[in-house]
């Protein structure tokens, strides 16, 4: 049998898998995020009966199989509702309506724990967070931290800019990016929270390819079918680009960090995806030409 061969029977051994697995009901939290929604579809998409928790339900927006409770990660007690009958817990860091880090993760653990929730995935916030902390000392817990790189879904903060005047303007524009389909890190999630073997794993989360913003606007130009300039920036021009965008200082300062010293784990593919899934990651030529219109089209 050839690799290749090899790679097709695993992943028709694992969709089978998945196929076959009984459903479970899971509980979303920050259920309309970037991740969370994809979470949600990934999930839905396997059979599963989904729960997701927001702070309004009457704005969530989420498929009608969705069952939508109201809830706020800042004070747990409101998640006692929510947790019956869960089996599995997806788990942001952030939460209330100015996006702090949690302080709650050890009463949320209790609460799971006490409502017999089996498996915790967990979106790594970019740092230590006490709740992360939380889950990581959690034994009678299977858990697992998605840790994802760039998203793709990054990109959709030129649609203004190309939609306006064909452009996009940023600096370092021959920095590396491994970024991921936000479909991608909902799918890892999706298969961690039902299925065993994943228990204690920090799963890093990439693309298939290394990307310099050149590589993505000439892609999406592509997808658009109009070219676009890119036009880079000074240093200092980007700092005040940034800032005139509203972005506050410490903001600023990630954002020189990160772009002009990425980090090796931000440029190194790694193959996650594949292993977790059964099929290699989406590439941003496939993320591009889902989201072709938002290039093309002014927003109503």
């Amino acid at each position: 049998m050839t690799q290749t061969q090899a790679t097709q029977t695993t992943q028709v051994e694992r969709t089978t898998q998945a196929r076959q697995a009984p459903p479970q009901r899971v509980l979303v939290t920050g259920a309309t995020g970037t991740v969370g929604r994809r979470v949600v579809a990934e999930l839905l998409a396997r059979g599963h009966a989904v729960r997701a928790l927001t702070r309004d339900a009457a704005k969530a927006g989420l498929p009608a199989e969705v069952e939508v409770v109201q809830g706020d990660l800042t004070d747990p007690d409101t998640l006692i509702p929510a947790l019956k009958d869960v089996t599995g817990l997806h788990l942001i860091t952030f939460g209330g309506p100015y996006f702090a880090p949690l302080e709650t993760g050890p009463r949320i653990l209790d609460l799971a724990r006490e409502a017999g929730v089996c498996r915790v995935t967990v979106l790594h916030g970019g740092g230590p967070t006490l709740l992360e902390d939380a889950v990581r000392a959690t034994a009678d817990i299977d858990w697992t931290i998605l840790m994802p790189v760039e998203f793709m879904a990054n990109a959709l903060e030129w649609a203004p800019g190309i939609v306006a005047s064909d452009e996009v303007r940023e600096p370092f524009v021959t920095r590396l990016s491994a970024m991921v389909h936000e479909s991608d890190i909902g799918a890892v999630a999706a298969v961690a929270l039902t299925e065993p073997g994943h228990a204690g794993q920090e799963y890093v989360i990439t693309g298939p390819d290394l990307l310099t913003v050149q590589d993505k606007v000439r892609t999406i130009a592509q997808a658009r079918g109009r070219r676009i300039t890119l036009t880079e920036l000074t240093e200092d021009q980007a700092v005040a680009q940034w800032r005139a965008s509203g972005h506050p200082e410490e903001v600023v300062a990630f954002l020189l960090e990160a772009y002009g010293n990425t980090p090796e784990v931000g440029r190194t593919v790694v193959d996650t995806v594949e292993k977790v899934t059964g099929r290699p990651a989406r590439t941003f030529t496939q993320w591009a030409t889902e989201h072709a219109e938002a290039f093309t089209t002014q927003p109503a």
